[in-house]
């Protein structure tokens, strides 16, 4: 921590913000990509081995008859997104809806890990000689950036699959304002459409990672000051933190679930949308 003396309220927070990363110190500078958070990709590859380990845990336990509450939940799920995905995307789904449905139980394990007492991990880090540690992967911009890239990487792969790589490329400089037969309108015209096209992916892909991002990183400095409060040596503040830290935890599990259906939502449009013709 910040020293031998107990941390002030802003000591502490921003100790509880620092990511175990590949430096060995506290990131100072805010982009350096000579960096790698550990803890955000540990966790991460945790929560995506806890998420396969469940589904192939639901699918060795389907028998014929009267499904159990764990395996009746799960093929629930399954049901609900594959509707979802039919509904929405206008082709083949088979690769599609198993995505969707992988993004949304694997987004809600990392979101769930914001549940854990503040310091718990981080403390156990400490004794094992780790002085950072941040433990909610989706609570690093660097995390969610990633999950948007990998479906705007997966919306352009889509979108040449299925209209081909010649009428993809046509679509990006003639939607949404049409070309021209008139070679100087064509380029100005086309041009503009390739600058609106850009804008519009860069725009999806940023506004995909934030919105997961902020929801958490929001979720989790909530935490972190819930438990100051509780760490006052008073009774008050002790028992005021217990009772807000409880309500917040099952206010913050609509959050952790919805977060995870919004992402997944909108995976589904973006990928959907590259299936559409303009």
């Amino acid at each position: 921590m910040a020293g031998a003396s107990a941390p002030t309220s802003s000591e502490y927070i921003v100790h509880h913000l620092a990511h175990l990363n590949t430096s060995g110190a506290a990131q100072k500078d805010i982009i350096d990509f000579s960096i790698i958070n550990i803890d955000t990709v540990f966790y991460s590859v945790l929560m995506a081995v806890v998420t396969g380990w469940i589904m192939y845990r639901a699918a060795q336990r389907i028998t014929p008859g009267v499904p159990g509450r764990f395996v009746g939940a799960i093929e629930s799920l399954v049901e609900f997104v594959h509707e979802q995905a039919r509904s929405i995307v206008k082709g083949d789904i088979s690769n599609i809806a198993p995505l969707a449905l992988t993004s949304f139980v694997w987004i809600v394990m990392m979101n769930a890990l914001d549940l854990l007492p503040v310091d718990l991990l981080p403390r156990i880090g400490e004794m094992l000689g780790l002085h950072y540690m941040r433990v909610v992967p989706t609570a690093d911009l660097n995390g969610t950036l990633s999950l948007a890239i990998v479906v705007l990487v997966l919306s352009i792969y889509y979108g040449i699959k299925v209209k081909g790589f010649g009428h993809f490329l046509h679509e990006l400089v003639s939607a949404p304002f049409g070309t021209s037969r008139n070679p100087v309108f064509a380029i100005i015209l086309g041009s503009a459409n390739l600058a609106m096209q850009l804008i519009e992916y860069v725009a999806k892909t940023v506004s995909l990672g934030m919105r997961l991002f902020g929801n958490m990183f929001a979720g989790e400095l909530v935490f972190m000051l819930i438990a100051l409060l509780g760490a006052t040596a008073t009774w008050w503040g002790a028992g005021l933190g217990f009772l807000t830290g409880l309500g917040w935890a099952i206010f913050h599990i609509l959050i952790i679930t919805l977060q995870g259906f919004i992402f997944m939502m909108l995976t589904l449009v973006y990928i959907g949308q590259a299936h559409e013709a303009h």
